[in-house]
């Protein structure tokens, strides 16, 4: 996962989208279908290679979540990359199955890292509370909640949570990994249709962190928890046994931001930092 590129190789940006019901997540497991495993495959197939090509992707999403702004990287030898360019991507579609699509091949900027050089990523959380149930078209995507939802109170609760925090009581812990986050975005609309929609941007985001909060979040909007409530779990740093890890398959990674490509060597180098909050005086 460097921003150092080979001698001889092109760093090429792939801007893609997966539906990941059938998927058991973004990276390659032994044995496991996965959106990188299907896009390796297809690469090095339709480039005639002896071996795949490794993709570093901005945000490893979960199995069952979905992405209509993922972005990844990968480095190709320039002998082949020019050989292959202009009808690359047509051939990885005819290649790849219909539930994962690269919408865009393009020779990244010096410095470009997928993962390192991203200064945000946004997610979009859908759920309805419809008493009927999920639109049976949009069953893959829309989570049911079986209880009205307060819009209003859910994001007064959202409001809590915004901003810089160790956000370990709504992260699965890693070890070496750092649960510090800075949420930009916390915020639900509804949408004409009835769905309810959350916005969710944060500089990045660790493990069931998105799916946790909107737990969070539900249990306000359905009255078992006041607004403060989020913010008083989030506070106190561990894992309360309310806060549910809502399923999957309502959550899709929508965008993702870089900064200008002046500025991508300084943002590889400080996301690459181990971050700590500082102490209040």
């Amino acid at each position: 996962m460097s921003e150092r590129v080979e001698p001889g190789c092109v760093r090429v940006r792939l801007d893609l989208g997966y539906d990941g019901r059938d998927f058991s997540g973004w990276a390659v497991q032994r044995g496991r279908r996965t959106v990188q495993g299907e896009i390796q495959e297809a690469l090095r197939v339709v480039t005639r290679s002896a071996e795949p090509f490794e993709l570093t992707v901005a945000g490893r999403t979960d199995a069952g979540v979905h992405a209509r702004g993922q972005v990844a990287h990968v480095d190709l030898p320039a002998g082949l990359w020019e050989a292959h360019r202009e009808q690359l991507l047509r051939r990885l579609a005819g290649r790849l199955p219909h539930d994962v699509r690269v919408w865009r091949l393009t020779p990244a900027p010096e410095h470009f890292n997928a993962r390192f050089s991203a200064i945000w990523r946004r997610y979009a959380y859908r759920v309805t509370d419809d008493p009927g149930g999920v639109d049976p078209l949009l069953r893959g995507h829309v989570l049911w909640h079986n209880w009205p939802l307060d819009l209003d109170a859910m994001n007064a609760a959202a409001a809590h949570l915004l901003g810089e925090h160790d956000f370990a009581a709504y992260c699965k812990k890693r070890d070496g990994a750092t649960t510090i986050r800075r949420l930009l975005d916390l915020r639900w609309e509804r949408r004409p249709d009835g769905v309810l929609e959350a916005t969710v941007r944060a500089d990045a985001f660790c493990h069931n962190m998105v799916r946790s909060l909107v737990g969070a979040m539900l249990f306000v909007g359905d009255g078992h928890r006041p607004p403060t409530w989020p913010g008083e779990v989030l506070a106190a740093g561990v894992r309360d046994s309310a806060v549910h890890v809502v399923r999957p398959h309502g959550l899709t990674l929508e965008e993702v931001g870089y900064p200008a490509d002046d500025a991508l060597a300084a943002r590889n180098a400080e996301a690459r930092n181990l971050r700590s909050l500082l102490p209040c005086r």
